[in-house]
């Protein structure tokens, strides 16, 4: 597949499930992995890295907002060197979990509301780069945002995802809630074939707003994870 398919999962703490990770590895070829800020625990955390592994999928780091009990979906005020310390010390402990596994940090994706705020606010963005520097691996975003200004400007590999399962505002901006409702399979396997093909996708009120899509995203925590995952594959793979 010249697109990948990436996911944001591994999200699961403690005794508490998240996402059926076991199904979904096999259609993705990159995993956004939690790092224990808004989701996940150093044995979940060891165990996602195992189940990628075993999979042949490439393993990328998913830091958040320190917001466990919101699911780092809230927006927080934080300066520029704290942002980046904590987008650090979320990074390095994955990358130790894999350096376990004799496997490599793929690609840094910020989740949530760090992504959402990361991609208006250049500060934010910029905040994201002091942490990459640190580790010299790609970082994923949505392109014609803050993300691909600044990444692109600050040297790094910047990598346009889109979403198959959130809707598009009509500026093209993420519409991000707190919980995922379920997405028809085929509606998600029709915006990916444009998205790839045309670079376009209609926002909630019909308006075609521009995507990059060279990596596409779905979420552990959408009820129908697995079927849009597989609608996804096999819009990608035809």
């Amino acid at each position: 597949m010249n697109t990948e398919i990436n996911c944001d999962m591994g999200e699961s703490f403690g005794i508490y499930r998240m996402g059926d990770d076991a199904s979904l590895m096999p259609l993705i070829t990159e995993a956004n992995v939690a790092c224990g800020f808004h989701g996940s625990d150093p044995n979940h955390m060891r165990a996602t890295v195992k189940l990628a592994k075993q999979h042949g999928v490439r393993v990328g780091a998913h830091p958040s907002l320190p917001d466990l009990q919101g699911f780092g979906r809230r927006a927080m005020a934080i300066e520029r060197e704290e942002l980046a310390n904590i987008i650090i010390y979320q990074v390095g402990a994955l990358a130790a979990f894999l350096k376990a596994e004799n496997m490599e940090l793929n690609h840094i994706k910020p989740h949530g509301a760090l992504y959402g705020m990361s991609a208006k606010n250049s500060e934010v963005a910029h905040a994201v780069c002091d942490a990459a520097d640190v580790f010299g691996v790609p970082i994923f975003g949505m392109k014609h945002t803050e993300h691909e200004k600044v990444y692109v400007e600050r040297g790094h590999t910047f990598v346009a995802e889109f979403y198959a399962d959130l809707g598009y505002d009509d500026s093209g901006g993420l519409i991000i809630t707190r919980e995922h409702d379920a997405v028809e399979p085929d509606f998600a396997s029709k915006r990916v074939t444009r998205a790839i093909s045309e670079g376009l996708v209609d926002s909630v009120n019909g308006v075609s707003v521009k995507v990059g899509a060279e990596s596409i995203c779905v979420h552990s925590d959408t009820p129908n994870a697995v079927e849009v995952a597989q609608a996804v594959y096999d819009a990608v793979a035809s």
